[in-house]
């Protein structure tokens, strides 16, 4: 491990906001402080919601502006993780074509069962090792084949995935980071390459897709231009663990070899760290999915629906013109003791925008339970449900893979919501070890030290996690009424899922 002191920037884009972080590096710990926060708002266009990109990179490059301001030099490298599956398409001379859509858009409806009619599910999963989500690239790509033309079969336009878009317009060089790419649907994990399987059977060209590259690799400097524009030299741009659950993931601070992680925020994922991918029956019909880690780990792991619910709550409540903090939505849910509903935060019924509350109350009522009324009672469900929702997880991981967790690993913005941690150790009946928060982020910039030559191997990063965050530790209290809120929620989860 190098001495040498770093100061890197890291920019992590969440689906609903980014941030610019900048990391210091001593060779032992790692500094964190944040620099730019912004909105990552989706625009409705006609029928389509897209992602803003062009306000995407214009944050990002606000970002290294003001990271010079702050540190006072240039950045020894930069690196950028965003959320999965999304893309933007580039043609030859480097336009981008369209605006890349937002992965709750609609025109993924029904679009699933028109795939498997020809390519039959577990025959995909057998090949892919990813659980079938309506958003995956796949079906994106899918969903667009009407619209495909010569250029894209002559290899006139390439696929590249939101952090591999935005590094493109840094550096001109178009690559895909393996971990993000991992999020498509389109690789096969024992050979570590686009699957050739998918692409003919899907009908689409090999020429879309970019060589891959492994996390933590230099992938050029920023351009002339955009070094000019920025006043700063052509500093080296690393191809990092670019989704940025693989960043979150690489950042547990944990030496278990089978530690159970769970990275909390918009998206829950709950999973564990393997050698190779598990592609059993049991992993399919359990809707886990195996998706790329750092230094060649897979991240078998399920996505479940987290903090999205109470996001949407918040923003309806907001449109009704009742605002409401995150802090104060804690507080309300501890009012209520215990909740008598619960939901399934899986149930497809979640996955778009708009009238949560509602969406909520009729999942109650069509499962035969009395429907949460007060916002108190509508947050108490959705966190008590996914406290219920990891303690299954827990449950299917430990059959999966013939152990007992110990212990549980929160990390990411989630942890921010104090009940969701104590609830969890509660319902799993195990200690929870919360932090840190920006896990995405130390992640991000301690893969760029790797990259740049300073960090040797995961259980290094890790240490340094450790070493550089103090955990919040959850002791479980009594478990043993949990139980038959355990027992309710599945049989609730079955009927829903039945009913549909």
């Amino acid at each position: 491990m190098g001495n040498r002191s770093l100061a890197m920037l890291a920019a992590d884009y969440g689906a609903s906001s980014g941030r610019v972080m900048l990391g210091r590096f001593d060779g032992r710990r790692l500094a964190l402080s944040e620099i730019h926060r912004f909105a990552n708002e989706p625009v409705q266009l006609g029928e389509t919601l897209h992602w803003d990109f062009l306000r995407l990179f214009h944050e990002l490059k606000t970002g290294i502006r003001a990271f010079g301001r702050e540190s006072g030099e240039a950045p020894a490298s930069i690196a950028v993780d965003t959320w999965g599956v999304d893309f933007g398409l580039v043609d030859a001379k480097g336009r981008l074509v369209g605006h890349p859509v937002h992965y709750r858009d609609a025109r993924t409806d029904g679009v699933m069962p028109e795939l498997f009619a020809q390519y039959p599910e577990h025959e995909l999963f057998a090949t892919t090792g990813i659980q079938p989500l309506q958003f995956n690239t796949i079906f994106q790509l899918y969903a667009m084949r009407e619209e495909w033309d010569a250029r894209f079969a002559r290899g006139e336009a390439q696929l590249l995935f939101m952090p591999d878009l935005l590094r493109y317009y840094l550096t001109g060089e178009r690559s895909a980071e393996y971990t993000i790419a991992s999020t498509s649907g389109l690789l096969d994990p024992q050979r570590r390459d686009w699957s050739s399987e998918v692409l003919t059977r899907t009908g689409l060209p090999r020429q879309l897709f970019p060589e891959l590259v492994e996390p933590g690799t230099v992938c050029g400097g920023l351009t002339e231009a955009v070094a000019e524009e920025l006043r700063l030299p052509r500093v080296p741009v690393v191809a990092t663990a670019s989704h940025d659950t693989a960043s979150a993931v690489a950042a547990v601070p944990t030496q278990h070899e089978q530690a159970v992680f769970i990275s909390c925020g918009t998206w829950s994922l709950m999973g564990v760290e393997t050698e190779r991918p598990i592609m059993t029956e049991q992993a399919r019909d359990w809707s886990f999915t195996n998706e790329a880690g750092a230094f060649g780990k897979i991240r078998l792991l399920k996505n479940i629906m987290g903090l999205w619910l109470l996001q949407e709550c918040k923003r309806q409540w907001e449109l009704e013109g009742e605002p409401i903090g995150y802090a104060e939505m804690v507080e309300l849910a501890r009012s209520v003791p215990r909740s008598d509903s619960y939901i399934d935060p899986e149930d497809a019924g979640f996955l778009a925008p708009g009238g949560m509350p509602q969406r909520i109350q009729s999942y109650c009522a069509r499962t035969g339970q009395r429907s949460p009324q007060s916002k108190a009672e509508l947050i108490r469900c959705v966190l008590e449900s996914l406290a219920l929702k990891f303690r299954q997880t827990l449950g299917e991981i430990e059959q999966l893979l013939g152990y007992r967790a110990p212990q549980l690993y929160m990390v990411g913005g989630g942890i921010q919501n104090t009940l969701l941690c104590q609830l969890t150790a509660d319902c799993a009946g195990l200690p929870v070890i919360a932090g840190p928060v920006e896990a995405t982020a130390a992640g991000n910039l301690l893969l760029q030290a790797h990259a740049l030559g300073e960090i040797g191997s995961l259980r290094e990063i890790r240490q340094i996690v450790a070493d550089s965050f103090a955990p919040t530790v959850y002791e479980p209290r009594s478990s043993e009424q949990w139980d038959d809120a355990y027992g309710r929620f599945l049989r609730i989860s079955r009927a829903a899922a039945e009913g549909q």
